[in-house]
């Protein structure tokens, strides 16, 4: 019996004392696992703290830069690398800079065609000293990307030359179709044309202004919305004139300014951009687009600016010496009354009485939709046009 009792005692202290080892072990390796995520969380947080400290350019650490009327905003921020291009690179694509490859000039400085290994590219070409800002913005600005946008690939910063490289778009700008060098070429443009680079254009500001934060274009015109083969538009010079403007630390001239027909009235009397300026100069451009004619030679009724046109401009008004005889009759008169109805809101004196650009792209879509129908229910020869409850035909 003693035995017995002895044995069932042992084996409690036995089992007692493999629980109390297990435990122990247990505790240990818990202990070492939660010391380990420890280091590794510091270690992690120096890194961070480090690169977050002392970015330096290349290193994928660059700086937000947020378009204002009070110049640029940096904000640190990991983002998009642009591609640096050697000068070398860019010498041998457009053979030394010569001026067969020079295809315009620009706020930023001369534009010329580049053929690298797999592209063909647009350069812009400038001379000024070596900035870190530079690359700081063109990182910035190559990460924006729409279909409606020229794309900024990248830089090039060497002896004293600042060099932009953009994705080269074939088919030149719409202000050479409309009145440039292009104006009388096979490519005729018909009001649905014109309602389609409306549309595309509208959607790239519309983009830009739906960042976060905001971006401004700030330098919106007909000059700088270019088309491709296939006449989709594509806006350029995205923050041309805040980099041009803030890296020379000197902001437009006052007579430059004065002299912009595009530009809001309101920039030009306190100097502030705002989306609504942006909206402004897309008014002015929706009236070059229908008139086939720059802006700066408009024959206003009795009004000698655009924006006192604008304000007096009534669903009656008489517009035909604004319609671009070259689209022929091929349009409905309600489509053209609501396109110059659209543009006269964009170009309402007072900022906040204007549409957003989201806005105006559910409008044009509206139009183009409503066009598109009422001028192809019928053949070309004689459409039936169908305005509200009234049929009607045409001849085309």
């Amino acid at each position: 019996m003693a035995n017995t009792v002895a044995t069932i005692v042992g084996g409690v202290v036995a089992g007692v004392v493999a629980l109390v080892a297990v435990f122990f072990l247990l505790l240990r390796c818990l202990l070492k696992k939660k010391a380990t995520t420890a280091a590794t969380i510091s270690t992690a947080s120096e890194s961070n703290s480090s690169s977050t400290t002392s970015p330096q350019p290349g290193d994928g650490q660059q700086t937000y830069i947020e378009s204002s009327s009070r110049g640029l905003i940096l904000h640190g921020l990991g983002m998009h690398q642009a591609r640096c291009f050697t000068l070398k690179e860019l010498n041998i694509a457009t053979n030394n800079f010569t001026a067969s490859h020079l295809i315009g000039n620009g706020k930023f400085g001369q534009v010329y065609k580049g053929l690298l290994p797999d592209m063909i590219v647009a350069i812009k070409k400038r001379w000024a000293s070596p900035n870190t800002l530079f690359i700081d913005q063109v990182s910035y600005l190559s990460s924006i990307n729409h279909r409606n946008l020229v794309s900024l690939l990248g830089y090039c910063q060497e002896n004293d030359l600042q060099m932009l490289v953009y994705e080269y778009i074939p088919n030149g700008s719409v202000s050479g179709h409309l009145y440039g060098e292009s104006k009388n070429s096979s490519n005729i443009l018909e009001f649905k044309h014109r309602l389609s680079i409306a549309v595309g254009a509208a959607k790239g500001l519309a983009h830009l202004h739906s960042l976060d934060p905001q971006f401004i274009h700030m330098d919106f015109k007909t000059v700088n919305v270019l088309v491709d083969e296939n006449f989709v538009p594509k806006i350029t010079n995205v923050g041309i004139r805040n980099l041009v403007d803030q890296i020379d630390d000197s902001g437009p001239s006052a007579r430059s300014m004065e002299d912009d027909v595009f530009l809001d009235p309101e920039v030009k009397e306190c100097g502030k951009f705002s989306k609504k300026s942006d909206v402004y100069s897309f008014g002015v451009f929706l009236l070059e687009l229908v008139s086939g004619q720059e802006a700066i030679q408009f024959q206003f009724l009795d009004s000698g600016t655009i924006h006192q046109w604008a304000e007096i401009y009534e669903d009656s008004s008489d517009v035909s010496n604004l319609i671009d005889e070259r689209m022929s009759k091929n349009y409905t008169e309600e489509g053209m009354q609501h396109f110059f109805q659209l543009a006269a809101w964009c170009l309402n004196r007072l900022g906040g009485m204007r549409p957003t650009m989201s806005l105006v792209v559910l409008e044009l879509n509206r139009i183009q939709e409503k066009e598109i129908g009422m001028t192809t229910i019928m053949g070309e020869a004689t459409p039936v046009l169908t305005l509200g409850s009234h049929l009607f035909t045409s001849s085309a």
